[in-house]
């Protein structure tokens, strides 16, 4: 069975990142972390570009640039990032306890029917998601009220 599953092409390419099947809820959190880190990657070489490039520019070009990136694209734009840093830092924490074994548990014997140890504490999981969406609402409530 193993030297034919070798054999077989992946036919699924990109899209399998986001349904390959069966999967749980583990592996859309993987694909979120890795999404939310190539946003991040981004937005600091677009950052690093812009301050850099058109600082160096002038006075008048850096009040130009800094003025068209206060439009309400842009700044939905920063709302995303912060966003995305808070997941890709709440999901890397949760990502590390659990290498470490902190999050998985003793190991039990295999009996039917079998679970998995992430299965078996599912509850870090739904913990650091309760986390995220409430640091999530926190940042939006507080932009949306405080305006800054």
């Amino acid at each position: 069975m193993q030297a034919e599953a070798k054999h077989r092409p992946n036919l699924l390419g990109a899209g399998g990142w986001f349904w390959a099947g069966n999967y749980k809820m583990e592996r859309y959190l993987y694909t979120l972390h890795r999404v939310t880190g190539l946003g991040i990657l981004l937005f600091g070489i677009f950052h690093l570009i812009e301050t850099t490039f058109f600082r160096r520019q002038g006075e008048s070009v850096w009040q130009m640039t800094t003025g068209f990136l206060k439009q309400p694209l842009f700044e939905v734009g920063l709302i995303l990032v912060a966003f995305a840093f808070v997941i890709h830092a709440l999901n890397g924490l949760r990502l590390i306890l659990q290498e470490f074994g902190i999050t998985l548990g003793k190991p039990k014997r295999p009996v039917y029917p079998y679970q998995d140890a992430l299965r078996r504490k599912r509850g870090y999981t739904m913990l650091a998601i309760a986390v995220i969406v409430i640091l999530l609402l926190v940042f939006l409530l507080n932009r949306l009220v405080g305006g800054g």
